[in-house]
């Protein structure tokens, strides 16, 4: 068993820890919490049975027993934290968006790199057994054409925010936002399928206070152009569609689920799957994470890596359009 520290206790942190503890490849040593958020922390401890809380991330950085950390805060403080963990030795998991800037990304993966360290993005479809067949069975619908993907969902915020209440997610000094929140996948989708494109070039409905509630990126290919919708303030059926002249591939559902796979070829019967293993979406994640690290793939680390700084990239070109 791997030791690890899971630093936040927001939102998404009971769902990692019930994936962290299915993996049955992480041990949660620690949750950290910010002194405001004991009593939160120490509620998760007991749903857990996780044996220690603290409020000192130097007690964690410090704690030799630890070998990752798993960072679930706020976006804007990714790469705060990263970096500590990272200058401490520590290697990383760190929830999407990878980091705010292009900038910040790659000091991270000097940073990594350098030492020798492993760091990962929490990105949940990448590592799915289901994307996997679907670059298996990429090549079988030919010359690609077009690629669609939309996660569309009325936030459970978006009331209040309407109503002038502005929590993180919807606060763009904290990067907050469709297209991070959202978005990021489809995009992580597309990059690690396609690699960078030659343009980019992206276009919001921005709220009262300059945030993007919804948006659609469109990313042009030498041959194809992708487009990547995401909503907050909105709902639609979501879905990833990839078209090619031999035939398609669509995924029905949250992109960040990425579940009910179907494939069909020009002359052939049309395929039905789900080769995921867990309802829990993050559990795939974190055996994929601690099989890279047990075998000391590090090949394979860098490509991850290379991907998230991709994504940021596209990311980050948005924010100039």
């Amino acid at each position: 068993m791997i030791n690890i520290a899971v630093l936040g206790t927001g939102k998404i942190i009971p769902e990692a820890i019930e994936a962290i503890q299915k993996s049955k490849k992480f041990k949660i040593a620690v949750i950290w919490a910010r002194p405001h958020s004991r009593d939160k922390a120490q509620a998760l401890a007991d749903q857990f049975n996780i044996e220690r809380i603290s409020t000192d991330i130097d007690e964690i950085l410090n704690d030799e027993s630890i070998s990752f950390v798993y960072i679930g805060l706020v976006n804007s403080v990714h790469f705060e934290y990263a970096k500590k963990c990272l200058d401490a030795g520590k290697n990383v998991i760190v929830e999407k968006p990878f980091t705010v800037t292009l900038a910040e990304a790659k000091e991270l993966a000097d940073i990594a790199i350098a030492k020798k360290l492993y760091i990962f993005e929490a990105i949940t479809n990448l590592h799915m057994p289901n994307f996997h067949a679907v670059q298996d069975a990429l090549n079988q619908i030919g010359e690609i054409k077009f690629v669609q993907a939309n996660y569309s969902q009325y936030s459970s915020r978006y009331d209040d925010y309407k109503a002038g209440e502005v929590a993180p997610a919807f606060n763009p000094e904290m990067y907050g936002g469709a297209l991070r929140d959202l978005n990021v996948y489809n995009i992580n989708l597309v990059t690690k399928l396609f690699g960078l494109p030659r343009r980019v070039n992206f276009t919001a409905n921005r709220g009262f206070n300059g945030v993007d509630t919804s948006g659609i990126l469109v990313l042009v290919y030498e041959k194809f152009i992708a487009s990547c919708i995401a909503a907050k303030d909105s709902e639609s059926p979501s879905y990833f569609l990839i078209q090619g002249d031999n035939g398609y591939i669509k995924v029905d559902g949250a992109p960040n689920v990425f579940k009910a796979v179907e494939i069909r070829i020009r002359g052939e019967k049309t395929k039905r799957f789900n080769k995921n293993k867990f309802e829990n979406r993050m559990v795939h994640e974190f055996v994929e994470f601690a099989k890279i690290f047990e075998k000391g793939d590090y090949e394979e680390m860098t490509r991850c890596l290379q991907t998230s700084l991709d994504v940021v990239k596209i990311v980050d070109a948005c924010s100039k359009n």
